[in-house]
């Protein structure tokens, strides 16, 4: 099983975000776990390296290079995710997965 993480300020909207888009993945049997944390818990997540991707929402745009470093020490990618794709409708849901599957 693939996983990603969802690094948003407060993991309130990415939790929300990571659970739908998992749903998502799973109905079109992709086997691939979202999750979502918090910016503060954003860089120790990225140094154990227990994701395959790491996705930093709008709202935490200002750490993309530090977390991107990180992610760049352990071998992983870092996608920046569009406002488009943070949506919790279906519409954004699809977007989030699509960007998961063509980065993971």
């Amino acid at each position: 099983m693939a996983k990603a993480l969802i690094i948003c300020a407060a993991g309130m909207s990415s939790s929300l975000m990571a659970k739908k888009t998992t749903e998502f993945l799973r109905g079109k049997n992709q086997d691939i776990e979202v999750d979502a944390i918090s910016a503060t818990e954003g860089k120790k997540a990225i140094d154990k390296a227990d994701f395959d991707l790491y996705l930093i929402s709008p709202q935490t745009k200002m750490y993309f290079k530090q977390f991107e470093e990180a992610a760049a020490k352990v071998g992983k990618p870092v996608v920046q995710i569009p406002p488009q794709a943070y949506i919790p409708i279906p519409m954004g849901i699809e977007k989030m997965a699509n960007l998961i599957s063509d980065n993971i």
